[in-house]
């Protein structure tokens, strides 16, 4: 009979695995690191897979954003709306704003609902991961189907918003042209744009949770140095060159350029988009979406820890 001073009572059960160390028990039965990093080609793929459930998700969280509003979801329409009226008064009527654009109203509608999307896709991104704890912990999937999710969510209430747009283009005396299609690539740029950094500020966000609330103030000085609802090239023109140059690539502006000159290229009294416009806007598409998702992914195995 063994005692508590019996050495062999105190000992590991023997067997086959005796004398393994645990790097070896790990080769042995194909153990992993539970949430571990994948390789990068590999978490494209994962993502890929998830693709549906990131549509549900996303349209899920559309609905149900506002169920307990009396007028429902009209308030993703109504909310741009109100936001051109208020620009409206203050810019456009008591600082004379509208002067110096040829067809002020849609001219500013459309730069509110353009940086809308940017800046609700930014706050929800930045969010995205501290919102959604009670999923990361109780789910295995790929991270960041939670930022691009609510970038859809933001894209959704976008694509709702452009119908009436549409209608307040079409009632300022603009008529449809061929220029139109070039709206798709251009929010379709902007789409990808965001989502790069709705990814680098999600992982931000995950870190430091007094990001969301600083937010909104870096947002607001954005949209006011981005010529939402005023014409920065008629106002920086004495300026030294490097804020001119600095103004003329603002991924703001450059996107909401876009979108007004494809509904009408005489919109704010000039005739020709620049060439370069096109270049810059598929170019911050490209470096915010690759540089985001990759240093979103950096960080997989942090999210939801601690």
């Amino acid at each position: 009979m063994s005692t508590l001073s019996d050495p062999l009572s105190l000992s590991a059960p023997r067997g086959a695995d005796a004398g393994l160390t645990p790097q070896q028990l790990v080769a042995k039965y194909g153990l992993t690191v539970s949430g571990a990093r994948p390789p990068l080609p590999k978490y494209v793929q994962q993502l890929w897979s998830r693709r549906h459930f990131i549509m549900s998700f996303a349209t899920a969280r559309l609905v149900a954003q506002y169920s307990t509003a009396k007028l429902g979801q009209v308030w993703q329409v109504v909310t741009p709306l109100l936001n051109c009226v208020v620009y409206f008064l203050v810019f456009g009527l008591i600082l004379s704003g509208s002067k110096s654009i040829g067809n002020y109203v849609p001219w500013l509608c459309i730069g509110v609902f353009i940086f809308q999307f940017i800046q609700t896709a930014v706050q929800s991104g930045t969010r995205s991961i501290s919102d959604s704890l009670g999923l990361i912990r109780a789910l295995h999937f790929p991270r960041a189907c939670l930022p691009i999710a609510f970038t859809i969510i933001q894209l959704q209430q976008l694509l709702i918003s452009m119908v009436v747009l549409i209608g307040i283009v079409l009632a300022s005396g603009i008529t449809p042209g061929l220029s139109w299609l070039l709206v798709i690539p251009a929010i379709a740029l902007l789409c990808l744009f965001n989502t790069g950094i709705a990814l680098a500020m999600a992982r931000v966000g995950a870190k430091t949770t007094d990001m969301a609330q600083l937010m909104p103030f870096i947002l607001r000085t954005w949209m006011y140095l981005s010529g939402v609802f005023y014409s920065i090239e008629n106002n920086i023109k004495s300026w030294p060159k490097w804020i001119q140059l600095a103004a003329d690539v603002n991924p703001a502006s450059v996107y909401m350029d876009l979108v007004r000159f494809a509904f009408d290229p005489s919109i704010d009294n000039r005739h020709s988009l620049p060439p370069h416009v096109w270049a810059v806007a598929i170019a911050w598409a490209l470096v915010a979406f690759v540089l985001g998702f990759v240093f979103f992914w950096k960080a997989e195995e942090e999210y939801g820890r601690g």
